[in-house]
């Protein structure tokens, strides 16, 4: 993905204010968000935030919009081979790559907090669901990688979009608990715990275990691969 930091590579004021929000996500958390406080990291004044984007909600919305595109085209590095439950294994380690890069944002996007608090908003209109186009555009590359799972005769027969609904349930569920140290206890949790869950769940539509595991000892090898390239 390059920049660690998820940020926009254009130079341009939406971006740069995007850029910034960003960054203090990643250093203070979401109560650092406030247009004075972007203003200043962007080197902007207060106004600017406000003829760009309106206010800071929609400033928000347009930074979780970027977190899901940084999400997809982390997907999208993901080669496609053989192996569909590899394939899927080795998405979860990307995303829980992209989650650590930066938990506020992740947790932004994932309507786990919001700008001031880690209650998410009542009103619908200012939570981020999964009918946005940029989370749709994260999404697909996961359904895509599911529907080849079940169409590849490996599993039982089962509907891609329920597979794909589980599957980023329990993904996500991990990331979650994972950041919130829930599994500071384990000495490796991704191979303690999220490793063993994606066997339990390839199993669990059908697949058979030894073959399961070896899909996903097979997955952190190329995850681990296409890190260190």
């Amino acid at each position: 993905m390059g920049d660690t930091s998820g940020a926009p590579a254009s130079g341009g004021v939406p971006e740069r204010l995007i850029r910034a929000t960003i960054g203090l996500l990643a250093e203070q958390g979401p109560s650092a968000i406030k247009a004075r406080t972007v203003a200043s990291a962007s080197g902007l004044s207060t106004m600017v935030v406000y003829s760009h984007f309106g206010g800071i909600p929609e400033l928000v919305r347009a930074v979780v919009d970027h977190g899901f595109e940084e999400l997809g085209r982390a997907f999208s590095g993901v080669p496609v081979t053989e192996d569909p439950v590899a394939d899927l294994f080795v998405m979860a380690l990307t995303c829980r790559r992209v989650a650590n890069e930066n938990p506020h944002l992740y947790d932004l996007m994932f309507g786990l907090s919001t700008r001031a608090t880690y209650r998410p908003l009542s009103d619908a209109d200012l939570r981020f669901s999964g009918r946005s186009p940029a989370f749709q555009g994260a999404y697909a590359p996961v359904a895509e990688a599911c529907a080849r799972l079940v169409h590849s005769g490996r599993v039982a027969q089962h509907d891609p979009d329920v597979v794909t609904a589980q599957l980023w349930s329990f993904v996500h569920g991990y990331i979650t608990l994972e950041l919130a140290e829930h599994f500071a206890e384990f000495e490796d949790a991704v191979a303690q715990v999220l490793l063993p869950m994606g066997v339990n769940f390839a199993v669990g539509l059908g697949d058979e275990r030894k073959r399961a595991e070896t899909s996903h000892e097979t997955a952190v090898r190329l995850y681990d691969s296409l890190a260190r390239s």
